[in-house]
């Protein structure tokens, strides 16, 4: 089973809002998760900020898009020094191989199903599987077209941990200390994400709306020990 690492994301308003937040954070062992909200309104400066504090940055984009833009996206990225992007695996084989093929990348992770559908929601999308054969349909063509992440909700993780081994790294979303009362219809507790093998898992509210967010990531990191 993999060592599972924490990844805290800043889904903060405003810059001086993050580096509250990291500053409280400051020296614990965990990665950050700079999402669409911060970078769309902060841009680059979102991810210098995360690394000043020496924190790896997964900049969560979910690129969905022609291949030429979503390779031109990757490689914009990879200036930014950040340890993974995601991507849209539903965008298709050739999208993901325009990306892949960049020498000088960070690392790929594709997005499955998003962690805010629940069955029912999700067969009003349109899709004609069930979430499971969508998850490894998609995770198929992500990992043969040369991703290194998959990234689903904690409840799919052991699956797909059996099906693609210690190769591909699997990352779980929706982490809920308790039961889920928002819009996370497919949420686990860490540890049971971490016995589910995930070798990252992300956690946001959480940890952001505790009265002591420090204390809280601290605590997740001992259950996932």
């Amino acid at each position: 089973m993999p060592k599972t690492r924490l990844m805290i994301a800043l889904d903060a308003p405003d810059l001086k809002t993050a580096r509250a937040l990291l500053e409280k954070l400051k020296g614990l062992p965990v990665f950050y998760k700079v999402g669409s909200s911060l970078f769309t309104l902060e841009g680059p400066a979102a991810v210098d900020l995360a690394h000043e504090y020496g924190g790896k940055v997964f900049l969560d984009l979910k690129l969905h898009d022609i291949p030429n833009t979503v390779k031109n996206a990757v490689e914009n990225a990879a200036k930014l020094g950040v340890y993974s992007i995601s991507l849209h695996l539903s965008g298709g084989a050739e999208m993901v191989r325009a990306a892949a093929g960049i020498k000088k990348r960070p690392e790929l992770w594709g997005i499955t199903v998003l962690t805010s559908f629940d069955a029912g929601s999700f067969a009003r999308v349109g899709f004609k599987g069930s979430i499971n054969e969508t998850i490894f349909n998609l995770a198929d063509l992500g990992v043969k077209s040369g991703i290194d992440g998959i990234v689903c909700s904690p409840r799919e993780a052991a699956a797909v941990r059996k099906r693609f081994g210690p190769g591909i790294k699997v990352i779980t979303p929706g982490i809920r200390l308790g039961q889920a009362c928002d819009d996370q219809k497919r949420a686990m507790t860490p540890k049971e994400a971490a016995r589910a093998g995930a070798d990252f898992i992300v956690v946001g509210r959480p940890v952001l709306t505790a009265r002591d967010p420090a204390r809280t990531a601290a605590a997740i990191l001992k259950e996932i020990e």
